[in-house]
């Protein structure tokens, strides 16, 4: 059976269980080596050019997110929640066990969405899927939005920030967990944390990555 009519076969028989590094209440199915997954996803899906297997990773922003929810449980706790471009569901699990009352996950990679759904049932918690590419449209009603990893390209970043704006505006209270890539609007941002996170060092430039979680600013500017 191949990749594409069995993800979630694909995702168990080329990752294994662990324990996520900040915040090891949460266990996913993650990848040991980027390279080789990354390899073999193209080899058997018989496609090249393909996107790097995001899902298959704790990225440092979203273990900072995921740190912040479940010591802050305040937060979510009750409230509707949307972890976007979710990859391995760190996030929305970790909002899910700090007892948000509705968790949305959404990400354009189909795999994030097999990938989502094993490790909720690995972590005993419901999350449910958006199907939409939701840059194309309105934010959701939620009432708080998460976003990890998100500003590492420009051409991302300029359209995933209106579209924060756009949710910050409906009342939406928007953080980002991001460990200072290129594009993260610091003028925008409030910091609420930092942490010093180990990551997986076949993805980064280091083994730890200092991440923090942010709190985005309304947009007050007068066009």
């Amino acid at each position: 059976m191949t990749p594409r009519a069995d993800p979630a076969g694909f995702i168990l028989a080329n990752t294994r269980i662990h324990a996520v590094p900040h915040a090891p209440e949460i266990r996913l199915h993650l990848a040991d080596e980027a390279m080789d997954l990354w390899q073999k996803t193209e080899e058997d899906l018989g496609a090249l050019g393909l996107p790097p297997p995001f899902w298959a990773f704790a990225w440092a922003g979203g273990q900072a997110l995921a740190r912040y929810i479940l010591d802050t449980p305040e937060l979510v706790a009750g409230r509707r929640v949307l972890d976007f471009a979710t990859g391995s569901g760190l996030v929305a699990i970790a909002a899910a066990r700090a007892g948000a009352s509705r968790v949305l996950a959404c990400d354009i990679d189909p795999f994030a969405r097999a990938a989502t759904g094993v490790n909720a049932r690995l972590n005993e918690v419901e999350i449910a899927w958006v199907e939409t590419d939701l840059l194309q449209g309105d934010p959701p009603e939620v009432d708080v939005l998460f976003a990890g990893d998100v500003f590492y390209e420009k051409p991302m970043a300029d359209k995933i920030l209106p579209w924060l704006d756009r949710a910050r505006a409906q009342g939406v209270d928007v953080l980002v967990g991001d460990p200072g890539r290129s594009y993260l609007p610091m003028d925008r941002l409030d910091r609420l944390s930092t942490y010093d996170v180990p990551v997986n060092r076949s993805l980064e430039d280091n083994a730890i990555k200092r991440s923090s979680v942010f709190r985005l600013r309304a947009n007050d500017s007068r066009i």
